[in-house]
């Protein structure tokens, strides 16, 4: 009898190994579109099993927890947040799990984002507490080996698309962010950079200018061009992104830039202190860091903007002043459209007959430089 109750149980678990065994490769989904499953740090694993079958991951706990229990240790289930979008194996749960294979979120940093507008994004994508981001990036230590006299991070934040967990910390993404433009600055920019840190500091700093100045490519070594040559004759930049920048600094909001801006007294203040400001006033893309490395040949100093996304080059100051005066007109006339259309009285139009309507388009842009 003894034997036969043996035999019995013996039967009974191989059984119940073979179903569980069986049941790890079965494709299961109790979900009806797609689940985002959040493990916390800590969690047991009998809790992730019974959190996984209550989310319709798995449909049972002990196949999967059997599983896990004889490869741990070699391996542990991994906090974070994991998208479940289709049927999966219980033992590919499982091997999820044990990668770490969490949901990453896209994160876009554009072109010439400064600090407080990657603080901003990073806020309302990340949940990062923004202050805290802009007192981290505010300590240069991470970059003193390539920029001894650099102010802040800003400038090596390098803009780009970046995929980050939830929870990420603002350390996490400041090291992200400049381990991407040491690499740049390593593979696609290694023929025009040399190990000087002065000559360094420079060309980023020159780059954020030119990168808030102009988003055409093609204009960018221009820019890049009649900056240098202000530089070489000792005139004043008069640079508008960097009063915008020097207000930013001191918490004081600009709207259209105004002569007590202008005269805003701020290291960062172009039209105010000769020279480039202490330290760039944004994180430039890989086409202003090229255009600054290789600025264009010309005689060029001035620039106005064309109303239509460029800009108008001149040599010289009255050159320069015909330009402005026909940007100033260009301007009026577009405003005296857009105050025609908002103040004409609406007409009936024949269902048989439309107008087409007319957009009055073009933002203008302060004139920079002037003198």
């Amino acid at each position: 009898m003894m034997r036969k109750l043996a035999l019995i149980v013996v039967l009974l678990a191989l059984g119940a190994a073979g179903w569980a065994v069986w049941d790890l490769y079965q494709p299961y989904r109790g979900f009806a579109d797609r689940v985002m499953v959040e493990i916390a740090p800590g969690t047991s694993a009998p809790d992730i099993a019974d959190l996984l079958v209550s989310r319709g991951v798995l449909a049972h706990r002990w196949p999967f927890l059997a599983r896990y229990l004889v490869g741990r240790t070699r391996h542990r289930l991994k906090a974070g947040e994991y998208l479940f979008d289709r049927p999966l194996r219980p033992i590919d749960v499982l091997r999820r799990l044990n990668m770490g294979d969490v949901f990453l979120y896209s994160v876009v940093i554009p072109e010439g984002s400064d600090r407080f507008d990657i603080a901003r994004i990073l806020a309302d994508r990340m949940a990062i507490d923004p202050a805290d981001f802009l007192h981290r990036t505010e300590q240069a230590s991470l970059i003193t080996d390539l920029d001894p006299d650099a102010p802040s991070l800003e400038g090596y934040l390098f803009p780009d698309t970046y995929r980050f967990p939830r929870r990420v910390t603002a350390d996490t993404v400041i090291a992200t962010m400049l381990a991407r433009f040491r690499h740049i600055l390593q593979t696609r920019l290694r023929d025009d950079f040399t190990p000087d840190a002065a000559s360094l500091h420079r060309v980023v700093t020159l780059a954020s200018l030119v990168e808030k100045e102009t988003p055409d490519p093609a204009e960018r070594p221009i820019v890049a061009g009649v900056f240098t040559r202000r530089l070489e004759k000792g005139m004043l930049l008069q640079c508008d992104p960097t009063v915008v920048y020097a207000a930013r600094l001191a918490h004081r909001d600009v709207g259209v830039i105004r002569v007590s801006d202008l005269n805003f007294d701020s290291p960062f203040n172009t039209y105010h202190h000769p020279g480039l400001p202490p330290g760039p006033i944004a994180n430039p893309g890989e086409s202003s860091l090229h255009a600054a490395f290789h600025p264009a040949d010309g005689d060029e100093l001035y620039f106005v903007s064309n109303n239509h996304g460029g800009h108008i080059f001149s040599s010289t100051l009255a050159g320069h002043q015909h330009n402005v005066a026909g940007y100033r007109r260009e301007e009026a006339a577009a405003r005296r459209e857009a105050s025609a259309h908002a103040t004409a009285p609406a007409r009936s139009v024949s269902p048989k007959k439309r107008t087409r309507s007319t957009r009055v388009g073009g933002s203008s842009k302060s004139v920079s430089p002037s003198q």
